[in-house]
């Protein structure tokens, strides 16, 4: 059980107001260094449809910092993966080829051997059909994201069970944002 002082706590009532003036402009602001570097694309169903977009952000710690913005999305859960390639051709996106997954990697978070370098947590849009999620994908850097043959961000039609191979069972290609062009 935490227990605080009296004192403690006064020390740290009074130390509020200079803290909230050490950080006023930086609650939502992101390192323009880091921002500078950002790769921001539209997502879009086969039909064009926009559904919002997805930032990429390199960070000093090696991590990708990911922000998906989605709209206009039926409620439910989604698999969310970066494929290996940054083409979004419909109607089906295959030309996104499969998930960017890093040597001996296999899919999902409860494979032994997994994630893939790409796999992200499930997406949960609820009934609005507009969502926000920030994800850190921990051994993936700007420098596979913009490669020879680019990266893709892809929302599958249905929920990744997060472990079957080779891309967790989350049904057809719903809607496709180009990250880095293919060369």
């Amino acid at each position: 059980m935490l227990r605080i002082t009296a004192t403690a706590f006064a020390t740290l009532i009074a130390a509020l107001p200079a803290m909230a003036e050490n950080h006023e402009g930086h609650g939502d602001q992101a390192n323009p260094d880091m921002m500078a570097d950002a790769m921001t694309a539209d997502i879009a169903g086969a039909d064009g449809t926009p559904h919002g977009t997805i930032t990429a952000i390199p960070t000093p710690s090696g991590m990708l910092h990911v922000k998906i913005d989605l709209t206009d999305v039926p409620a439910g859960i989604y698999g969310a993966h970066l494929h290996e390639t940054g083409l979004c051709e419909g109607p089906e996106f295959q030309s996104a080829g499969g998930h960017l997954a890093g040597e001996g990697r296999d899919h999902g978070v409860h494979a032994e051997n997994g994630p893939h370098l790409g796999d992200m947590p499930n997406i949960h849009v609820p009934d609005s059909g507009e969502v926000m999620v920030e994800y850190f994908l921990p051994d993936l850097g700007a420098e596979q994201i913009v490669d020879g043959d680019g990266t893709a961000f892809m929302l599958h039609s249905g929920q990744d069970d997060l472990e079957s191979q080779p891309s967790g069972d989350a049904g057809g290609r719903m809607a496709c944002a180009v990250l880095a062009a293919a060369e």
